[in-house]
């Protein structure tokens, strides 16, 4: 069987700038001027990891350590300088919080844009309007602009979009962690459902608990670098050895 997502020997560099300007024409003159400098930032370096249809994929790491740039890697936001990534399906990604929506928008026009965003049409998002309003549970803030709503209410409407269907791939940056507690089972229950149809999920949560609860397997990030990849129990047992000092 063919890896649905390979990543092959990643590296994504960033440049920083090494001077503060104060405003875009400062910048630009410094640019013309040839008085630029950067630092390079490596988020991600040689990282390959396969990972196959169907299975359930915990990123970890502690802040800072590449897990959103794989995954903004994974579903194309960013190009890799260096390596290749191969994706064979589709995804639909929730990867930060409001990105697709328009927060002046209320939430009704914010279905058909995000949903528009996310390759489904009018007439289908007609069909399953309900039935997002229904697990959203915004039914009374359904024409209130989402610059009002909170950030658990943000995510409750694009995970109640992204998942209507069933992707190949699901990909959740920690959308959960800003839901009530309830919601978090609903979308747990959701993914394991989607997963029963053979979705392949990844998901990062700063709870372990979840990671360890929901995920069959799991890779451990460092400072951009692949520490250990592996299953569940035996990955989360040495991250969390390492975490209170014992390793």
């Amino acid at each position: 069987m063919e890896p649905i997502i390979k990543v092959d020997n990643v590296s994504m560099c960033f440049n920083l700038s090494t001077e503060k300007h104060e405003s875009l024409k400062e910048y630009l003159l410094a640019m013309v001027q040839g008085r630029l400098q950067y630092d390079e930032f490596y988020a991600l370096r040689d990282v390959s990891l396969d990972i196959m249809p169907g299975d359930f994929y915990g990123l970890v790491g502690l802040n800072g350590s590449g897990k959103s740039t794989l995954l903004k890697t994974i579903a194309g936001v960013y190009k890799p300088s260096k390596g290749k990534v191969t994706v064979n399906g589709t995804i639909a990604p929730l990867i930060e919080l409001g990105a697709g929506f328009d927060m002046d928008l209320t939430a009704r026009e914010n279905i058909y844009l995000n949903g528009t965003v996310l390759g489904f049409s009018p007439k289908y998002l007609d069909e399953k309007f309900d039935e997002i309003v229904e697990f959203s549970e915004l039914q009374n803030f359904l024409d209130v602009p989402l610059k009002n709503y909170s950030s658990g209410m943000v995510a409750r409407i694009g995970f109640a979009i992204a998942t209507i269907t069933k992707p190949d791939i699901l990909i959740a940056d920690e959308v959960l962690s800003v839901g009530d507690f309830l919601f978090q089972q609903k979308c747990e229950k959701r993914m394991k459902e989607l997963m029963a149809g053979g979705t392949t999920v990844l998901l990062v949560s700063h709870s372990i608990e979840q990671i360890e609860r929901m995920c069959s397997k799991v890779a451990w990030l460092s400072h951009g670098h692949l520490k250990m990849n592996g299953d569940t129990e035996t990955v989360c047992n040495a991250y969390k050895a390492v975490q209170r000092g014992e390793a």
